[in-house]
């Protein structure tokens, strides 16, 4: 929770990615320590400390892209 970690589908634990809020620019690179989401439509969940370097703590969700770090 207070890492800058992430659940993702089919990336490998361990992986590094790097997700961009498409809607204010900020970037922060995590690390896939968990499997999920397991809702419709979301592609990566991110911890509260990911979160929180992407100003997402009060709207939840945003649009993102995940690259390469």
């Amino acid at each position: 929770m207070n890492e800058l970690t992430a659940a993702h589908r089919t990336l490998p634990f361990g992986s590094l990615v790097r997700v961009r809020n498409l809607q204010n620019g900020l970037e922060v690179v995590v690390r896939i320590n968990d499997r999920g989401p397991w809702f419709r439509n979301r592609i990566i969940d991110l911890s509260k400390a990911a979160a929180a370097a992407l100003n997402l703590l009060v709207e939840g969700e945003a649009l993102v892209i995940l690259t390469e770090p």
